[in-house]
């Protein structure tokens, strides 16, 4: 059995940026969001979205608190690696990094962080040996960056979404 309105929260959202963006809450404006919300929302079905679970929101918040502060110290990082003139001769180069998180959500949310943080870059994803190449700035030793990103946020990852 299908439900009417599968995904109410997607709904309500999709209703309210319309309404945001078209700076109007008459009620035509309500009336045509709404249908185009739904159907938006009907016409993304078909596409069977992977189910998912958010568990410890406690988890999720302290990974938050953590992504923030190192988007705030890469940002510092690579400001100085661009504006200091005798730090110009760093090497950038590419990680391989094997991953235990199989969540579809959870391997969204860790490219999100990655890519957010300055200085790295997802590359790529291989499915078939759960690894994800990066690209870093500032690549000083594979190591720690691969402890890093394992056990900053994989971890975290890990306890939020599986």
């Amino acid at each position: 059995m299908t439900r009417w309105l599968p995904f109410p929260l997607l709904t309500a959202t999709l209703l309210a940026v319309w309404l945001i963006l078209n700076e109007s809450v008459s009620p035509g404006a309500v009336i045509l969001g709404g249908v185009l919300s739904i159907a938006a929302v009907r016409m993304l079905m078909p596409l069977e979205p992977p189910e998912g679970r958010f568990r410890r929101p406690l988890a999720a918040l302290m990974l938050t608190l953590v992504v923030l502060g190192d988007i705030v110290r890469s940002n510092n990082a690579v400001a100085r690696i661009i504006l200091r003139p005798g730090t110009r001769n760093r090497t950038s180069g590419f990680v391989r990094i094997p991953l235990d998180l199989r969540a579809p959500y959870g391997l969204a949310a860790l490219a999100c962080i990655i890519t957010a943080t300055p200085g790295t870059i997802w590359v790529e994803y291989d499915s078939a040996g759960n690894t994800v190449l990066l690209h870093i700035l500032d690549l000083v030793d594979e190591r720690v960056w691969i402890e890093t990103i394992k056990e900053r946020y994989e971890q975290r990852l890990i306890e939020v979404f599986e």
